[in-house]
């Protein structure tokens, strides 16, 4: 009996050693601690932190009525706290940090009577010190469109730096601004506000530079200048309105041929484009199309005819800033007229040959007959025709011979002849 007593006991004080260390939640289970800041800030600067206790169990449970029961208990170290205030069930504090960095701030509540008592609630946050200038960049339009940092273009935009000192450090500094736009445009101002218009589409990015310098006094060194800086920007995308819609593509096809249409947009996508084909170019109604989604200026569209017609692409785009559409008209011939079309070159060739044998067949006959009504061929012909047919056209061989003779002089006549004196 006893082991087991002194083993309960020593299980008990075990979980009591423990509870200190577990989270709030676990330790009460009631309430918990909110913490706020007015941070980041810039080293110098005063930080104002808040924490609240509040019923936890989403708002079921109610704070105690007695003002007087909690105390909280704050960690801040190495930053410097310049002030605090306590309320019934909150406490703010003031710190300020000297060195750049990520400090880690702690608070605990615990009853006013006992400090040493395991705690209601805690928190905890990081609050970030940086040794340059905190705001943000922020850039408006009179229209606004859906996409995030999206604007139009030919419109004029604002463009503002907005400086985070919600403890009025540099209530005395004076501000120089160094603008670039991302066109190549870069301009100085000492107001923070500047108005510009970009003329082209496209993403941009707008930094500037901002330099805060102020007088400071101190007892050793004297009057002395100090300046802080930072660097800002903002992405853009500038779009544009859509002012129409180029269509290229022919005007004459024939069924079961592929037909492509490429559609170039004068405008900033992303686009919504809807198309349907038609007997008649008229505009299109409200969900009679196909809708399309186009991340680009260009869209190839693909169809394919079965029927022949006159037919109409009824063609509908539009972006967030406005609409526009087009019409594209297209002839469809059966595809039978396609053999016809190839066979007419054939038929005109063959027509061709036919002719000129025909011509070649009556200039023969025509010489023949010319050959027939004339027997005697030209002088150079007849040599010729001695020359080479002189067997078969001569009648005995020594008629051939005293041709030869005749025309070649180097062989000797075949008779000598006879000279006739008278005495």
């Amino acid at each position: 009996m006893a082991p087991a007593l002194w083993s309960r006991l020593g299980r008990i004080l075990w979980l009591a050693c423990l509870l200190p260390l577990a989270p709030a939640r676990v330790a009460a289970g009631l309430y918990e601690l909110q913490l706020t800041t007015d941070g980041p800030a810039t080293t110098g600067a005063e930080v104002t932190i808040m924490a609240s206790l509040v019923a936890d169990d989403n708002g079921s449970l109610a704070l105690p009525t007695s003002t007087h029961l909690y105390r909280f208990h704050w960690i801040h170290t190495p930053l410097l706290l310049t002030g605090k205030a306590d309320e019934a069930f909150s406490s703010t504090i003031r710190v300020v940090g000297s060195v750049p960095g990520d400090f880690p701030i702690s608070v605990w509540v615990t009853t006013a009577d006992c400090g040493m008592c395991q705690p209601v609630a805690r928190s905890l946050l990081v609050l970030p010190i940086t040794e340059f200038l905190v705001g943000n960049l922020v850039v408006t339009q009179n229209t606004s469109l859906p996409w995030p940092s999206s604007y139009l273009t030919k419109t004029v935009l604002k463009v503002s730096f907005l400086l985070h000192d919600p403890s009025n450090f540099f209530k005395n500094a004076s501000f120089l601004y160094s603008w670039d736009f991302g066109d190549g445009t870069q301009m100085v101002t000492r107001d923070g506000t500047v108005y510009y218009n970009y003329s082209i589409i496209g993403s941009f990015t707008v930094k500037v530079k901002v330099v805060a310098g102020w007088e400071q006094v101190t007892p050793d060194a004297g009057k002395g200048i100090l300046q802080k800086t930072g660097d800002f920007s903002a992405s853009l995308k500038l779009q544009e309105t859509l002012r129409g819609i180029q269509v290229f593509g022919p005007n004459l096809i024939q069924t079961f041929q592929k037909m492509v249409v490429t559609l170039n947009f004068l405008g900033s996508p992303p686009l919504n484009v809807c198309w349907r084909l038609k007997p008649e170019c008229l505009p299109l109604e409200e969900g009679e199309c196909h809708p399309v989604s186009v991340d680009s200026t260009a869209y190839n569209l693909t169809h394919i005819f079965r029927d022949p017609g006159d037919y109409c692409f009824s063609i509908q785009a539009e972006n967030v800033i406005s609409k526009t559409h087009q019409y594209h008209k297209i002839q469809v011939w059966p595809s039978s007229i396609q053999p016809a079309v190839f066979a007419f070159p054939c038929a005109t060739l063959i027509t061709m040959m036919l002719a000129f044998i025909m011509y070649m067949t009556l200039r023969n006959a025509a010489h023949q007959k010319d050959m027939v009504e004339n027997p005697e061929p030209p002088t150079g012909v007849r040599c010729c025709c001695q020359m080479c047919c002189g067997p078969f056209l001569l009648e005995t061989q020594s008629e051939y011979l005293e041709v030869v003779r005749e025309n070649h002089g180097l062989l000797p006549p075949l008779y000598k002849s006879v000279k006739t004196y008278t005495v």
